[in-house]
C-alpha cells in the first residue's frame, strides 16, 4: 500500500512549454508517466507520480503545464499550475537550454515569496552546451543548477543528488501526530467510533496514521468505541498517557475519561501536526464573535460525498447555530478549490488535512491571515461550542497558553 500524499514530500516541476518539464519527470521516474511531445502544451492538469526516493523516501512529483500558456484555455491551465504552488515543498525550474526570462523569473520569485527552496535545471544540454556559462540576466541568489539531458539521461544522477540534498529541514525531521505526547512505553488510548462514511471494513486516515505514528515510536496503543471507553479504563492497571477521541463524540468521552487523564481529538493533533495549533486556538475563539447572519467558510480537503449527519454540512453547522443562538450563513467547499475572496467570511474552519501535505494547509493559513479571517479546524471549533476547550488543550502547554492569556 502507497504511502498516503500528506507523508510525501511534494515536488512542483515549473518552467516554459516544452521547456522539457514532462521529459524530466519521466527520466527522474523511469517511466512514461507524462506524455511528451513536440507540440507545445500537451501537459495540461497537473500530472502527479508518487515514487519512493531513497534515501529520502516517499515523495510526490507534480509535472504542471507551461506557465507561459495564451489563450482561453491557457489561462485555465495556468491558474491550475498556479494552484500547485499552494502544495510545493520543493520546486524544479526546468530552463531549456539555459535560457532564462521573465516567465522564470516569474515563477522563482513566486517559489522564494513562499520560502519553498528551488533547483534550476538547465535541460537539453545535448542540443546547446551552456559549459556552465549561465545566461546575463540570471539571477545571484545562491541555489543549486543543475545541467541535464533528458534525452540521454545525462545530469539525472546529480539532480537526484541536489532533490535529496536541498529537501525542506522541516520535512525530514518533522514532529509525529502523537508519539512526542505518548512516549514510548506508553500507551495512547484510541476512542474510534466507525465512522459511516469511512470504506467498509476500514478505518478513516486519521486513525491509521496515528495508529502507525504510536507504533514507529515503540508506544502502546489501544483502540475502543466511545460506548467501551469506561470498561476498558477500569481494566487497565495504569492510566494511559493520553486519550485521543473523534471530535464527534467528545462530550461522551470528556464525561468518561478522569480528569487527571488528558484528553484530545484527532483533529486536534492534526491542527498541530498540518497547520499551526496556536494559530487555530485564536481562532476558534473568534467564534464568541460572531453573530447572527455572519458568512462561515468551511473547508475540507476530502471530495467525498456527504452521508446522514456529516460534520462539516450537518453537525458543526448545528453546533455552531447553538451557540451563536441565531442562523449563520454556511459555504462548504471540498478539494483543492478555496474562494478567492476570503474578506467576505468572518470565519474560516478547516478539516484536519489528513489527505495534503502540510505545506498546502500551510498556504491556506497564510491566504486567510492576509485576508484577515480567523481560521480554526473541525475538533477545535467543536471542542470551542460544546464547552471543553481547555480540556481538550490540555496535551498542548503552549496552545493552552495561548488559549488563557488571550481569553
Amino acid at each position: 500500500m502507497q504511502a498516503s500524499k500528506s507523508f510525501r514530500l511534494h515536488i512542483g516541476i515549473f518552467g516554459r512549454r516544452n521547456a522539457g518539464k514532462s521529459s524530466i519527470l519521466n527520466a527522474l521516474t523511469s517511466q512514461e508517466v507524462s506524455i511528451v511531445s513536440e507540440i507545445a502544451g500537451t501537459t495540461t492538469d497537473p500530472v502527479e507520480k508518487p515514487m519512493e526516493l531513497l534515501p529520502l523516501g516517499p515523495v510526490l512529483f507534480i509535472d504542471t503545464a507551461g506557465i507561459d500558456d495564451s489563450g482561453a484555455l491557457g489561462e485555465k491551465r495556468i491558474l491550475k499550475t498556479m494552484s500547485v504552488f499552494d502544495r510545493t515543498d520543493l520546486g524544479l525550474i526546468i530552463s531549456d537550454s539555459g535560457d532564462w526570462d521573465n516567465f522564470e523569473k516569474s515563477i522563482l520569485k513566486e517559489l522564494n515569496d513562499r520560502g519553498i527552496p528551488v533547483i534550476v535545471v538547465l535541460n537539453k544540454c545535448d542540443l546547446v552546451n551552456t559549459g556552465n556559462d549561465l545566461p546575463g540576466n540570471f539571477p545571484k541568489e545562491k541555489f543549486p543548477v543543475v545541467e541535464t539531458s533528458a534525452l540521454t539521461g545525462f545530469g539525472m544522477l546529480d539532480l537526484r543528488q541536489a532533490i535529496l540534498d536541498h529537501a525542506p529541514e522541516d520535512f525530514i525531521n518533522r514532529t509525529g501526530i502523537v508519539s512526542d505526547l505518548v512516549g514510548p512505553g506508553e500507551m495512547a488510548m484510541l476512542v474510534v467510533p466507525i465512522d459511516k462514511e469511512a470504506p467498509k471494513g476500514r478505518l478513516i486516515l486519521p486513525q491509521v496514521q496515528t495508529i502507525r505514528d504510536l507504533l514507529d515510536n515503540d508506544s502502546f496503543c489501544m483502540v475502543v468505541k466511545e460506548r467501551e471507553l469506561r470498561e476498558a479504563l477500569s481494566r487497565l492497571n495504569k492510566p494511559p498517557k493520553l486519550v485521543v477521541t473523534d471530535s464527534q463524540a467528545f462530550l461522551k468521552v470528556a464525561a468518561d475519561t478522569p480528569p487527571e487523564i488528558p484528553l484530545t481529538s484527532f483533529s486536534i493533533l492534526f491542527a498541530r501536526y498540518q497547520g499551526d495549533l496556536q494559530e487555530m486556538v485564536k481562532g476558534a475563539m473568534t467564534i464568541d464573535r460572531l453573530k447572527p447572519g455572519d458568512k462561515v467558510l468551511i473547508a475540507e480537503a476530502c471530495s467525498h460525498h456527504p452521508i446522514g449527519e456529516d460534520i462539516g454540512t450537518v453537525k458543526i453547522p448545528r453546533w455552531l447555530t447553538q451557540y451563536v443562538g441565531g442562523k449563520l450563513e454556511f459555504v462548504n467547499h471540498r478539494g483543492h478549490d478555496f474562494p478567492d475572496n476570503l474578506s467576505e467570511f468572518k470565519l474560516i474552519i478547516h478539516c484536519g488535512a489528513c489527505m495534503w501535505n502540510r505545506r498546502e494547509m500551510l498556504s491556506r493559513m497564510m491566504k486567510a491571515r492576509i485576508a484577515g479571517v480567523p481560521l480554526t479546524n473541525y475538533g477545535l471549533t467543536i471542542a470551542y461550542s460544546l464547552g471543553i476547550f481547555e480540556r481538550a488543550l490540555q496535551p498542548f502547554p503552549a496552545a493552552l497558553e495561548v488559549y488563557k492569556t488571550t481569553k
